[in-house]
């Protein structure tokens, strides 16, 4: 089972406001983030989810407001081997390009060695241990470019895990796959949550699905307008909001 640390603050986002040119585009945003959690991050299309998740990662800069990652102010903060990052529509990968899929999970360890570092029996090593943990260890000498949309999103989580990282931020991860490969994707991230006490945050318009999976929710609408449990989430009138007053919903996912 996951465990929350509520002592150990990984992300902390205090009064931070965003916009491009004039129109605003985030405002007045706080919410932290502790070490454990799994966090889905929702809200309707244009709603600032992934502008957000950028400046968390130090790739936009806010307009005001304070970020710190680990405790340190994001603007003095180097250990970016700690964050894993899988974008939106990872699986976009130019198929065209020659690499194994040992050697793209291999390209997860720069963050730790440094990037014109050599990889070596260690990295090797944990890359194998990675492609064992997303079940994708049998198609180490494939090229990437071979595998269904479904295999290379595992690949790219594979890449992120291999950089050790203590917390991993997804970008609408499941876009564009079946829904069988999206049940495998959830049932995946949940093991690597549980058994290896990565934090997780997701980025999801699918809110009937990440209510059943997620142990937070965040929903941002410009403000942040809900950070609570799925089942307080679904019972407010926020949901009803985005997904309909109709909408019909069970959540059955850890504690």
């Amino acid at each position: 089972m996951p465990n929350i640390d509520h002592t150990k603050k990984i992300v902390e986002i205090s009064d931070v406001s965003f916009s491009y040119g004039k129109e605003e585009v985030l405002k007045d945003i706080s919410l932290e983030i502790h070490q454990g959690d799994y966090l889905g991050l929702v809200g309707p299309n244009g709603a600032g989810k992934t502008t957000l998740l950028k400046i968390m990662l130090g790739l936009l800069p806010p307009k005001k407001g304070d970020i710190k990652l680990f405790g340190t102010d994001l603007k003095k903060f180097k250990k970016w081997s700690d964050i894993g990052y899988v974008p939106q529509k990872a699986t976009n990968f130019d198929v065209n390009f020659p690499a194994t899929v040992k050697e793209v999970v291999l390209m997860g360890r720069y963050g730790k060695k440094g990037l014109f570092r050599r990889t070596d029996g260690r990295d090797e090593i944990i890359a194998k241990k990675a492609l064992q943990e997303v079940g994708m260890k049998e198609y180490e000498n494939r090229l990437i470019g071979d595998l269904s949309g479904g295999q290379q999103q595992r690949v790219f989580i594979a890449r992120a895990i291999a950089g050790e990282p203590k917390i991993i931020f997804l970008d609408e991860p499941t876009s564009g796959v079946d829904s069988k490969t999206q049940d495998e994707f959830y049932a995946l991230i949940k093991k690597l949550n549980a058994e290896l006490n990565l934090t997780l945050v997701l980025i999801s318009h699918d809110i009937e699905k990440i209510t059943k999976e997620a142990m937070h929710i965040a929903c941002v609408d410009k403000t942040l307008v809900y950070h609570e449990t799925p089942e307080k989430f679904l019972e407010s009138v926020h949901a009803k909001e985005f997904v309909g007053e109709n909408a019909k919903f069970t959540t059955h996912h850890h504690s």
